[in-house]
C-alpha cells in the first residue's frame, strides 16, 4: 500500500508554498518540491528565473502571489513571464530581443532630399522617388534634419 510522503524540507529553505520551496547556496538556488530537488539555475540568471516562475505557476505547482511573496517580486513582472511563456515557450526566455533596423536618413540620402525640396517636389513624390516612406522625411521635416522651402505667396 501506497505512503503518504510529508514534505520535510532541509534547513534554510525558504517556503512557496506548503510542499514548494527554494534554497540558495553558492550562488545557485535550488528548488526543492517536497523532499526533492527539481530544478536550479545560478543566482543571477534572471531569464531562467522567469522561465522557471512561469513553468511553476502554468503548471499548478505555485499561484502568483506565492511566488511574489517568496522572491519579492512584482505581479505584473509574473504576469509579463507568464504570457511570454504561454505565447513563445521557454526559448521566449532566451530569444535575442529585437532591434531597431538600419537608419535609412544617413547623410548623404539627407543632402539628396534636402535638393529635391530646394527644388519644390512634394514629400510624397521624393519619398517615391527614392523609396522612402512620406511619414519618415515629415519627420524629419519636423526634427529640423531637413528645411521645406516655405511657399512664396505674391501679393494681388
Amino acid at each position: 500500500m501506497p505512503q503518504l510522503q510529508l514534505p520535510m524540507f532541509p534547513k534554510g529553505v525558504t517556503l512557496i508554498n506548503a510542499n514548494l520551496g527554494f534554497v540558495t547556496q553558492d550562488n545557485t538556488v535550488t528548488y526543492i518540491y517536497g523532499s526533492l530537488p527539481i530544478f536550479s539555475h545560478a543566482a543571477d540568471d534572471l531569464k531562467t528565473f522567469r522561465m522557471f516562475t512561469s513553468q511553476l505557476y502554468i503548471n499548478g505547482s505555485a499561484r502568483q502571489a506565492e511566488i511574489c511573496r517568496a522572491f519579492g517580486v512584482s505581479r505584473i513582472s509574473v504576469k509579463r513571464s507568464v504570457k511570454l511563456y504561454r505565447e513563445k515557450g521557454m526559448a521566449g526566455f532566451y530569444a535575442e530581443p529585437k532591434h531597431r533596423g538600419v537608419a535609412v536618413l544617413t547623410a548623404p540620402v539627407l543632402d539628396k532630399i534636402q535638393k529635391l525640396l530646394d527644388a519644390e517636389q512634394s514629400i510624397p513624390a521624393i519619398a517615391d522617388e527614392l523609396g522612402l516612406k512620406a511619414d519618415t522625411l515629415r519627420k524629419a521635416v519636423q526634427a529640423g534634419k531637413l528645411h521645406k522651402s516655405q511657399k512664396k505667396i505674391t501679393p494681388r
